[in-house]
């Protein structure tokens, strides 16, 4: 089983594990909410929820429990998609001259 202390280090990590495991998920429930509401359309929803889940990743990676780029990467796709004009209407094409 180890001695003493490895069965002390065992246990922490455990408790570690499952802190870390409950965080990451929060933060994945967060950022699928964000982009089914980008997706719907709706940006003041949207937007609620997207900052909801850069706040998320950030605490995670202040925690260490995502890597600071992995979060970066993360948060600029989300912002950007948010970002993205919404399935504007093209404009016409411009009528030729008849002569």
């Amino acid at each position: 089983m180890g001695s003493k202390s490895a069965q002390k280090v065992a246990r922490g990590s455990e408790r570690r594990r499952e802190r870390n495991r409950a965080i990451r998920s929060q933060v994945k429930t967060d950022i699928d909410n964000a982009e089914k509401l980008i997706a719907a359309g709706d940006p003041k929803a949207a937007q609620g929820a997207v900052s909801k889940a850069v706040r998320a990743l950030d605490k995670a990676a202040e925690k260490k429990i995502v890597h600071g780029n992995n979060a970066a990467r993360r948060k600029s796709r989300m912002l950007k998609k948010l970002n993205k004009p919404a399935a504007q209407p093209k404009p016409a094409p411009k009528a030729e001259k008849a002569a």
